[in-house]
């Protein structure tokens, strides 16, 4: 399942490509406005040696600092008019509001897209300076052609971008059919078709840019967290270690809020402006954003918890435990707790990242490979939980538990159908940019569970050397 090329037409020319990955997309328009100067012009701030610019070929275009800048200089100050947003007051109703009101909330950049492609399809935008300047395509996974979905190779994340596909297809329907009767002078698309394809460019540029920040004020005086789309800030690539930040502040002469990029470290020539888009795997990445971050220490994978699942990797692993499938009544309560059984259950479990292994996950299988529940009974559940806590039950027992996790990521790596070095063979040939996205992410995700088996056999031969080492 795949999508095209947004196809709304805005009443001003616009050259409209079939939808592809590439590494530099076209923007909706060839020579689109300056935004720095629309920025300015519309009493906004930004700094003299910040300039738009291409940078790196990985990512694109981006703000680059043309001479160095001091830490704690401002770099961009939006006055509060200038972010897009989508606030539906209580009781208020149009045919906008309506239909975001059916999107789900883990939908929320559909309902944002909708705002956006009302003005994009509305003649004298006073955004249009900004959405001229965005892309025509995005490099998000829902417009990968369907060969390249499958090359993602990974369970999880190809039911993500599945359902998003068909969240859109449906969501087309509803679209025509809610505003099928609507009359011109209501209709939010000035009577234009928005198609699945249109809904999945206005979802992607939403989820690949906004930036969720303090809204209105609720009457108790707390401010709601609204997504934005903050022209000239959202070109700011990604950093873990970024050197700038977003602020908020209200103006000293009223209660507006500006929202502020500052130097949160110099910035030297030629480098550019980073901000930290949040601790995410490279699922969200992918899904959201258009790209992968090699070696990132937030990726993960995700296993079913599953009793056969583990009968079959402690086989591989040599463990002898009945309990797995069967466990005993008070291993039962603790899983419950872990809430890995029962009604609450919650069987999604990771490995990888910065845990290594999800503490649940830890836990269950340290209890359920144990027999003696007097000695499982003395730690508190989040010593069991623990990866730092020293063989809570025993170094044995330890061993164990850590074997059987070796076993899952090797069962977890088997379902991959090609190996790294055949993934690292494919890139060096004349292959698409989706291709390439997509076989650079399987190999993130092959990465992840290699690095967490080299770790846990280490933590296993330490505590071999523990064993074997002879009482005094």
């Amino acid at each position: 399942m795949m999508l095209m090329a947004a196809s709304l037409i805005h009443t001003r020319p616009l050259a409209c490509a079939a939808a592809s990955v590439s590494l530099y997309p076209s923007r909706l328009v060839p020579q689109p406005p300056d935004l720095v100067k629309w920025v300015q012009r519309e009493g906004g701030f930004v700094h003299h040696s910040i300039k738009v610019a291409y940078w790196k070929e990985e990512l694109g275009l981006g703000l680059v600092a043309s001479q160095d800048i001091p830490k704690g200089s401002d770099l961009i100050i939006l006055p509060q008019h200038i972010p897009l947003r989508f606030e539906a007051k209580n009781g208020e109703s149009s045919a906008l509001i309506d239909l975001a009101r059916q999107i789900p909330e883990e939908l929320w950049a559909m309902k944002l897209g909708l705002k956006l492609l009302q003005e994009r399809s509305k003649s004298g935008s006073f955004w249009w300076s900004y959405i001229s300047n965005l892309p025509e395509t995005y490099s998000v996974p829902i417009f990968f052609p369907g060969e390249d979905i499958k090359n993602l190779q990974y369970a999880p994340l190809l039911h993500q971008v599945n359902k998003r596909c068909r969240f859109l297809l449906e969501f087309e329907k509803l679209v025509k059919d809610e505003l099928g009767n609507v009359s011109l002078d209501n209709h939010p698309f000035g009577g234009q078709d928005v198609d699945a394809s249109a809904l999945g460019w206005a979802m992607s540029a939403v989820s690949s840019r906004a930036f969720r920040l303090h809204g209105s004020k609720r009457p108790d005086g707390v401010h709601v967290d609204v997504p934005m789309l903050l022209p000239l800030i959202d070109m700011c690539n990604h950093s873990f270690m970024p050197n700038a930040e977003i602020v908020q502040e209200k103006e000293a002469s009223n209660d507006s809020m500006l929202v502020k990029v500052i130097a949160g470290e110099q910035i030297k020539q030629d480098d550019p402006l980073e901000l930290n888009y949040g601790c995410l795997n490279n699922d969200l990445f992918l899904l959201d954003y258009g790209f992968v971050v090699p070696s990132n220490p937030y990726d993960c994978i995700e296993l079913k918890y599953d009793p056969a699942f583990l009968d079959a990797a402690s086989l591989a692993a040599g463990v002898s435990s009945p309990n797995f499938s069967s466990p005993s009544p008070w291993q039962q309560q603790i899983l419950s707790q872990l809430h890995l059984d029962g009604e609450n259950s919650d069987l999604k479990v990771r490995i990888g990242g910065s845990e290594l292994v999800e503490d649940r996950l830890l836990a269950a299988l340290r209890v359920l490979i144990s027999n003696d529940r007097e000695v499982v009974e003395k730690q508190d559940l989040d010593t069991l939980k623990s990866i730092t806590a020293e063989s809570p039950l025993g170094v044995a027992n330890e061993a164990a538990a850590l074997r059987t996790i070796i076993a899952l990521c090797m069962i977890a790596l088997s379902h991959f159908p090609t190996k790294i070095m055949e993934d690292e063979s494919l890139l060096k040939k004349n292959v698409s940019a989706s291709t390439e996205l997509a076989v650079r992410y399987r190999i993130q995700k092959k990465a992840v569970i290699v690095d967490a088996m080299r770790d846990l056999t280490r933590r296993v031969k330490l505590l071999s050397e523990k064993q074997s080492v002879p009482a005094q």
